[in-house]
């Protein structure tokens, strides 16, 4: 027990990580390789890129926890605006992709900005609340809202809904964890409600309409808008207890499930690792949220708190979004499964957002003797 202890404590002041969290963020990484060779069909290409993603991954997470907090608290607003910049550039000469608009392309780099906006989103909130005691004041409140509801416009633009739903969720996060009183929250809700029909008749393009209204009846156009469901659905259910085994799945190996090395890879695990693997991964997400809430408990303040309870609530929801996704449960929206699915900027932005957890957990010390 002393042995786990001391390493604990060297993995925290040497390295300025959280060991177990680590471990379990390398748990999910490894399976994901495994998964993936499967779901991509064997493509040497395609899994050296994801061990070089995970690989940059790691290595950002690294040197992101040894930056003191404080110079993510100075610096949020500049990374924020650039950000914005970036989502402004994709609206008008992004590189498009199946309907699409969301990459900025350089030749030697592509890559999302909408995905890092997601990060950006709660660090700049959390930077504008704590300018002030808590709870927050109303003018605080509103001033955040606007922080949220600029870079989530440019993105559902783009368009994509997936992402707009968790970088407005992510900012929401923070703001009703900041103590403000249920009466506000109830009335920030209410508002989002009202917008959404709204959002549906003006902004929403038709084939995103499709997406949810077939939800509730994918076997009407089996080969169309309701396809996916479908072989989502016949790949997971085929699976049974045990699963078909390791590239044994046959909706996946004979390219009958779309998208399976991306968004729909949930359901090559559900039907290769049967119902005792797709149970044990999400065992290790929920070990990795419940880490992130007791690391966030020790630490002594409230920007890293809110920083920390914020990103794991995101990631608790990107998890349940992806698997209601793929189980027909709710709207194809094209989220990622965290830390699983093949996508280099969903991934270097999970590790960023874990290196800037580490780094709030390590410097606690520093951080509660300079509130």
């Amino acid at each position: 027990m002393n042995q786990i202890i001391f390493n604990q404590n060297i993995s925290r002041n040497v390295l300025h990580i959280d060991l177990i969290l680590s471990l379990l963020i390398l748990c999910i990484l490894l399976l994901s390789i495994f998964v993936t060779w499967s779901a991509c069909g064997q493509s040497y290409d395609l899994i050296q890129h994801k061990i070089i993603q995970i690989i940059i991954g790691l290595s950002i997470m690294l040197v992101l926890a040894r930056i003191p907090p404080k110079l993510y608290e100075l610096y949020t607003p500049y990374m924020y605006y650039i950000c914005l910049i970036l989502l402004f550039l994709v609206n008008i000469m992004g590189y498009s992709c199946k309907g699409s608009q969301r990459w900025l392309d350089f030749g030697f780099l592509k890559f999302q900005p909408s995905e890092i906006i997601k990060l950006i989103v709660p660090l700049m909130v959390t930077h504008n609340l704590n300018k002030e005691q808590y709870p927050p004041s109303i003018k605080r409140i509103f001033v955040s809202l606007l922080f949220i509801i600029i870079p989530t416009m440019f993105i559902f633009l783009q368009p994509d809904l997936g992402t707009a739903i968790l970088t407005i969720s992510s900012g929401l996060f923070i703001l009703f964890l900041s103590g403000i009183s249920w009466k506000l929250i109830i009335v920030i809700i209410l508002i989002i409600l009202l917008h959404i029909p709204i959002c549906w008749i003006f902004f929403m393009h038709e084939y995103q309409k499709t997406r949810i209204s077939i939800l509730w009846n994918p076997e009407s156009d089996p080969l169309g808008s309701g396809y996916h469901i479908i072989q989502s659905k016949i790949a997971i259910g085929s699976g049974g207890i045990t699963g078909k085994g390791w590239l044994h799945g046959t909706q996946s190996q004979l390219e009958f499930l779309p998208e399976r090395h991306t968004d729909f890879i949930f359901s090559v695990i559900g039907e290769e690792f049967g119902f005792i693997g797709v149970s044990m991964l999400l065992l290790l997400y929920l070990s990795i949220v419940l880490r992130g809430f007791i690391i966030a408990f020790k630490v002594q303040h409230m920007f890293g708190r809110l920083i920390i309870s914020g990103f794991m609530l995101m990631l608790f929801m990107s998890v349940c979004m992806n698997v209601g996704m793929v189980m027909g449960l709710l709207p194809v929206v094209g989220i990622p499964l965290p830390l699983v699915s093949y996508g280099g900027s969903s991934l270097l932005v999970l590790m960023s957002g874990f290196g800037c957890i580490m780094s709030m957990y390590s410097h606690r010390n520093i951080i509660s003797k300079n509130p």
